[in-house]
This record gives structure tokens, sequence and C-alpha cells, in this order.
């Protein structure tokens, strides 16, 4: 077929749709070595993940596919969002995605509209040929090729699927159509705005104000004590605490010290920040938004107009800012900041943040944020001396020491306690060196298990860690670190998991009895604020129940409407409602009941729609294609699912997971791979 590349061509449209695929297909895995455990190469792994009809993916094409959506990922900068694709790296979601790229081709193959040899040369010609000669270097194709997607016949079988996918639609799609009426719909659906008063109606808000007898509480554990059963062992634990604070506070820090501390320094934190300079224009309305970065822009091309070795003066500077910029405060100093701009990692959006990266003298472009663009320059960096940076390094220099020497004594008092079985006299014998009194040191828990949050310590890993081998009282655990300093846990008393007595849990019991009367309570409670007569009338008919009324102005149809949340039934009611009325039937939401009031209705611009009727109109076309393919690609994946043509073998998926390869399967007959379908 490569020999066809120099007489065939297409068109760029494809091109384009084909690197969208590939960025969509990066949505759906994130890289994987290529090695399992055992150091076998992965990629060249033959076992197959699974069959799709006469087409078969083995586990090395799932490798290479990680490999290249990784390669993928970074070339464009890798400004994707990490937990997003960490939730997407399940082998069994990229496995899915390759099935439905068989599916589509096999389906093209039955209608006679798979790609040709011509079609697809012609689209790898368009894609590679040098615009100088308009030929095509093989060598290099093939290099480039093999490089990204591991080899020749890998990267031209995607091609002629993506062309095959391309035409299946088209027939899939060719009647498709949309009405002038459900482009308007739709347009007035998601430009309307509403100005809303809304009451969100939770379980949880609701339980805090319901009273309960404890004849009605004692009732309920009766009828739920099982509920109440401890799974685990209780644990009362007497421990010797040993604050790190209060062994610090003996530490004799000296002036020589601080001193090291402060020459081993990074250059970077010597410094106590950097002089800025700013220019701000505000912008007015939304209409004027141009306008003013327009003028932005012009402002920057005059102060670099007047730099000097690539450093723009600082008075040149000043003399624009005092003419030009909108916040006062700066503007008659020139546009110096009152402080000095220091790294906090807390606030990354902080435009004032990237004067940091900057160069003395350099000026930034225009910088839009908030409802103002800003214009910063870089002035000099102010070094922190010595004596500025004392009291910061003491208060360093001496959590570090503390924690070392409280460790230290903790361990020694680990040892005594090992010995004596006696947390009392242990804290005597070294209250003087913690800097605290036996009283302080000795701390006693309830009766614990893993997951309660412990009083002084909290829900502990660590202490739960160090606790869990204490089986006979008088055992004592090993030295933990809790908050605020360290503990030598030694166990009172032990019960074993059981049904507790009702004073026991009555906290516990309380809680749930109100949560399950509030759950009982909650569509009547919505039902009751809803009777209002007027959005106006929402706040007083939530407060009766303890609950607050919300207000979100200019809300639009599909957006989140605050704690509420979003869904279709809420959409249609709120899109139902002219101003001053309300649900009168509360929309139920999840888990709570939302009632709303429209206290203003902006109807959608029709002008602005007949301006943008095209375009909108070939959206909404192109949506109802995409949905009515997919609807029908899914229905093809079911039906061959269905006819036993779609068969998965799971152990292969494990060794993407790191795991050994498995020896090659029996073949089945039909040759098929091992299913668990």
């Amino acid at each position: 077929m490569l020999k066809q590349l120099s007489r065939l061509e297409r068109t760029r449209s494809l091109i384009i749709v084909f690197f969208a695929i590939i960025m969509a297909v990066s949505l759906i895995a994130f890289y994987a070595p290529g090695r399992g455990s055992s150091g076998v190469d992965l990629s060249k792994s033959t076992t197959v993940a699974a069959r799709v009809g006469s087409d078969k993916i083995t586990v090395g094409d799932l490798v290479e596919r990680k490999e290249q959506v990784m390669q993928s990922f970074q070339r464009f900068g890798g400004q994707l969002n990490f937990g997003m694709l960490s939730q997407l790296t399940d082998e069994r979601r990229l496995l899915d995605s390759m099935i439905r790229e068989r599916v589509i081709a096999q389906e093209a193959a039955r209608l006679n509209l798979s790609a040709s040899d011509a079609e697809v040369a012609a689209e790898i010609r368009q894609q590679f040929r040098d615009p100088a000669t308009g030929t095509v270097n093989m060598e290099r194709y093939k290099q480039a090729v093999t490089a990204q997607y591991g080899s020749v016949e890998r990267f031209e079988r995607q091609v002629r699927d993506q062309i095959s996918r391309q035409k299946l639609m088209a027939y899939v799609t060719a009647g498709v159509r949309v009405s002038d009426e459900e482009v308007e719909d739709q347009y007035k659906r998601e430009n309307t705005t509403f100005d809303l008063t809304y009451v969100t109606v939770e379980a949880d808000k609701l339980a805090p104000k319901i009273d309960l007898s404890d004849d009605e509480l004692r009732a309920y554990f009766k009828a739920h004590e099982t509920d109440f059963r401890f799974l685990e062992p209780q644990k009362k634990i007497r421990y010797l605490y040993i604050d790190q604070a209060k062994v610090g506070e003996k530490l004799q820090i000296s002036d020589e010290d601080l001193r090291k501390e402060y020459d081993g320094l990074a250059p970077e934190n010597k410094l106590a920040g950097v002089k800025v300079q700013q220019i701000v224009l505000k912008v007015a309305r939304p209409d004027l938004d141009a306008q003013v970065k327009a003028k932005a822009d012009d402002l920057v091309k005059q102060l670099r107009g007047r730099a000097q070795e690539g450093k723009v003066p600082e008075e040149a500077f000043a003399e624009v800012a005092r003419g030009n910029s909108e916040d006062p405060a700066t503007a008659k100093n020139g546009g110096w900041l009152a402080g000095l701009v220091r790294k906090n990692p807390n606030k990354p959006t902080d435009p004032l943040q990237q004067t940091l990266d900057m160069q003395p003298g350099a000026i930034s472009d225009p910088i839009k944020y908030g409802n103002a663009y800003y214009i910063f320059r870089r002035g000099e960096a102010v070094p922190k001396s010595f004596e500025d940076a004392k009291k910061e390094l003491l208060v360093s220099l001496r959590n570090r020491r503390s924690y070392a020497a409280a460790a230290q004594l903790a361990q020694r008092a680990a040892e005594r306690v090992k010995e004596t079985r006696d947390i009392q006299k242990v804290a005597q014998e070294f209250a003087a060196e913690a800097n605290m009194t036996p009283a302080e040191m000795v701390r006693e828990t309830p009766y614990v298990k893993p997951g309660d949050d412990v009083k002084d310590i909290g829900s502990s890993p660590q202490f739960e860690e160090a606790i869990k081998p204490l089986e006979q009282p008088n055992d004592v655990g090993s030295r933990v670190a809790i908050k605020g300093g360290f503990a030598i846990p030694l166990l009172v008393d032990k019960k074993e998991p059981r049904i507790p007595d009702f004073e026991e849990v009555r906290d516990k019991v309380l809680k749930a009895a109100r949560q399950d009367r509030a759950k009982q309570q909650l569509e009547q409670t919505a039902r009751e604020i809803a009777a209002a007569s007027a959005p106006a009338d929402l706040k007083a008919a939530a407060e009766k129940f303890g609950l607050q009324a919300q207000t979100q102005d200019g809300y639009r149809i599909g957006s989140p409407l605050g704690a509420a949340g979003r869904s279709p039934a809420l959409d249609a009611a709120i899109y139902g409602l002219k101003a001053g009325e309300l649900t009168k039937t509360p929309i139920k939401v999840g888990d709570h009941y939302v009632v709303v009031g429209v206290t203003k209705r902006t109807e959608a611009d029709l002008a602005e729609f007949a301006k943008q009727r095209e375009s909108l109109t070939e959206s909404a076309l192109a949506l109802r294609r995409q949905q009515v393919f997919e609807d029908y690609i899914a229905a093809a994946e079911e039906r061959m699912r269905r006819e036993g043509r779609i068969k998965i073998n799971n152990d292969a998926l494990a060794q993407l997971r790191g795991e050994e390869e498995p020896p090659a399967a029996a073949p089945r007959p039909g040759g098929s791979a091992p299913s668990s379908r």
C-alpha cells in the first residue's frame, strides 16, 4: 500500500479528526510501564485479552496503546487533570474502548463501508508529505510512525479504522435532522436566566432539631440493637504522654546555631520578597472587555518600546502607572505595591506569583484577573538579613530539635514502662526532663476500637496500630507519635465484640434515631415549605424547620444550584416557572428535596439567536448525529455480546497490573480466549 502514497491524496479534515480521537483516547487510559513484576516485556505479549468477532486484542496491543496515549499526553503539555486520569487508568476501561473500535470496524465492513487502500494511502500522504516537494520521505515516515505507534502496520490500521468510522457515521446519520423549533427551544433553555430563592431540605439539617424522649430512644435501640454491635474488641488504654512543645521549651539554641541555619539556607530562601509595580485597568462592563484589553496591550507595547537592554526603567513604568492605572492606592506611588511579593504555594492563581519567575525590569503581558487587567513590572529582590530571619529560624530549628529530643525521651520512657508496667511511676521519673507534671503526662482513653475519634488523639491509624498487639492487661506498646508529641500505651482492660448496653452508645442511638425520623419527615417538611404563597415567603417557611433559604442570581438551566445540586427534573421545574412563582411540588434531587421560587426571569435574546442560528443549527445537528451514532454502535456491541462474538480474558488483564504473564491457555473450540462472560 505504501507504493500508492506517491499518487493518492485526501482532504485534511480526517487528519484533524484522527488526532482528536487520539486525544480522546487519552482520557480513557493513563500510561503504565510495559513490564510486569517478573521483568516480562508485556508490549510483546501475544496473550489474547479479548476477541471481537474475527479480531483479537492482545496484552501487547493494550500496552502499546497506553504508551501511545502517554506520548500524546506529553506532547500536549501534560495539562490534563491527573485526578481525573487516575480514575480512568483501569485496564478494563481501556480494553472496552478498543473493543468498541473493533465493533465499529466490523460494522463498517458488514455494510461494505471499510476504507480502501487508496483512501488510507491518500490520508497518510496528506499528513506526511513535504510541503516543499509534495512528496513523502518514506524513511522518515516509517521512523516517525514506528516511534509513536510501535509499527507502520498498527498506525495504518488506526488510519483505516478512523476513515471507516467516518464513513459508517455518515451512513448511519444520513437521515438525521433537527428542526428550527428544536434549535430555538434549546437556545431559549440555555440562555434564559433566573434569579432564584430556594430551600434544600436535607435530613442532616432537620435531624438536630428533632427531640426524642428517653423511652423513644430505648425503643429505637431495642429495635436496632444489632446495628450498634461492636464487631471488634474495645480496649481501654492508659498512656504516658510526652509533649514535644514542652520538651522544646527547655532546649537552648544559640545565635551561633541560628547563624549556621541561616548560612545553610538556599539563596531563594534568603529573600524577603520582590518589589513589584502594577498598572490596573478595570473592566466596568463585560461588553467593554475587548476595549480594555486593547488599551492594556497598547500600554505594554509602549513600555517595551522604552526598554533598555531588555529592562523597562522604573520611572518609565511609574509615569505610565500614574497616568493610566485605576488603582488609586498604587497609581499615585508610581504603581509600587506597598508590600513585597513572596512565594505562596497556597495561592497558585494569584497573578502576582508570576512576577517571581520574571527577570528584574521585565514587564508582564496583560493578565485578566477578576474584573480587571493587570500589568506587572518586577523590581529588585529584597534580601532577608539574618536579623530578619532570626525569629523564623528559631521556630524552625526548635521544632526540629524538639521532635528529636521528645522522640529520644519517649523511647527511654517506653523502656522503663515495659520494665515497671507502672505509668504513674515512670511519669514521676521523667516529669522534670519532659518539662511537665506527672498529672499532665498520664492520660487514659475510654473503651475504644479502630476508627474511633479518641480524645486528645483524634482518629489515628498510628495509635490504633500501636495498641493492636495489646491483648492482656498491663501489655505495653511501642512508642508512637500522636498529635503534639509521643505516647507509650498500656492496656488497662479489653472487652470482646458484643452488643453494648444502651448507655454505652446513647449518643450514637440519638444520632441514628434523629436521622431516621428526619428521613421520614423529609418529604412532608418539603411540602409544607412549598405551601408558601410566593418566593419571598420561602425564608420564613424554611426557618420554621431550622432551615435557610438561599438565593442565586443569573441561574442558567443545566448548571448546579448551590448545595441543591443539579437534575433534569429540577431544570424542568425551574424552566416552567414565571417570575413570582414557586414549585408547589418539591423536587427530589438525590436524597434531598428542593423547593424553588423565581424572583426574576430574563428571557433569552432572540435577536442574538437570529445571528447565531446557522452555527447553532450545525452544532445541534452534530450533537444529534453523534448521539444517534453512539446509540447505533452500543446496540451493535450488545448484539455481538449476546451472540458470543465478544469474549474477554480477565486473566490476561492481570498482566497490566504488574503480575506474571500467564501461560498460554489451551485453545478452546473455535479458538476463543478464556472468557468471563
